[in-house]
């Protein structure tokens, strides 16, 4: 039994020496070097995470791909959908400027009719410029669009005289400030 004991008690110290070395071995090792083998760890964290990001989006490019690939026909109906689509869009715009011819022409149509009735009612000695806009406020009794009424001015009292200008100091009021000299001081 004497010797049991003395084998237990050897061997723990030799459990305890190694951990011992391995506390001072990995303590000196942390001590020096822990904050650049902290900062790499992270760096490769990151680096890490941006590589599997990068991965995955070209996994799921070449999924799509070999989708597209395999099903041709879904390409072909998205290419008859853009076809039709940009084919309504341009009718809707031809029905726009054959709208927009159609007012131009109607516009010009009315200005040769006003020209030939003022050139009608000069011959007969009439004024013509007078006569020329009764009918056209007679079609349209609204406010026209293309036609802009200037607005009278109200006969208001202006807020200052005519005189004030804010850029020459003059006139404004008690306060008047003026720029300190230019060049060094004079210190004594």
């Amino acid at each position: 039994m004497e010797r049991e004991g003395e084998q237990l008690s050897a061997r723990p110290a030799l459990e305890t020496e190694g951990l011992r070395f391995l506390h001072v071995t990995v303590g000196s090792l942390l001590a020096t070097y822990g904050w650049y083998i902290l900062f790499s760890c992270i760096l490769l964290y990151v680096v890490f995470q941006k590589l599997s990001a990068r991965l995955r989006a070209l996994r799921q490019r070449q999924l799509d791909q070999a989708e597209a690939a395999v099903e041709p026909d879904v390409v072909v109906k998205r290419q008859e959908a853009l076809a039709a689509a940009r084919l309504r869009m341009q009718e809707e715009l031809n029905a726009q400027v054959e709208k927009h011819k159609e007012k131009l022409r109607q516009l010009e149509e009315e200005k040769r009719r006003q020209k030939i009735e003022m050139w009608d009612n000069m011959q007969e000695g009439k004024s013509y410029k007078r006569n020329a806009r009764n009918p056209q406020e007679e079609e349209s009794p609204g406010p026209s669009t293309s036609s802009v009424i200037p607005k009278r001015k109200s006969d208001k009292k202006p807020l200052r005289g005519g005189g004030y200008n804010p850029l020459t100091g003059e006139g404004g009021g008690t306060c008047s400030w003026r720029p300190g000299r230019r060049g060094p001081s004079s210190g004594g």
